[in-house]
């Protein structure tokens, strides 16, 4: 890890990502703007697929995902497998997550902001 001391996430927001889950995998319109999907990646210990919904940016041809708590599980989970299933209301396609170093991550973060 990075040495960055995990932030607790509100109680709430499990159960919040679980109803939005399910309203991306139906197709409901949840967003003007970048469209959020549902990231799904084995988990670290019982190899269950674990789901979260995830807002990609689109950035020079490449998506990027960006994490919004250090520590969060989704993304020990994904740092863990091989691949993922990133899905889009019925369409899904199986990718794999390319973790990028501070000097590399630091433009791509720059614009996140101003995309998502």
């Amino acid at each position: 890890m990075s040495g960055l001391e995990p932030i607790r996430p509100p109680r709430w927001l499990k159960y919040a990502n679980k109803v939005f889950a399910v309203l991306l995998r139906l197709g409901v319109p949840v967003s003007r703007h970048e469209k959020p999907v549902v990231l799904t990646a084995p988990g670290r210990k019982t190899g269950k697929p674990r789901s979260t919904p995830v807002t990609p940016m689109h950035l020079d041809g490449k998506r990027y995902v960006v994490n919004g708590f250090p520590g969060a599980e989704w993304v020990r989970n994904v740092r863990a497998a091989d691949q993922v299933t990133i899905t889009e209301g019925k369409r899904s396609e199986t990718v794999r997550m390319v973790e990028l170093s501070a000097e590399d991550a630091r433009p791509v973060l720059r614009q996140f902001p101003v995309l998502v």
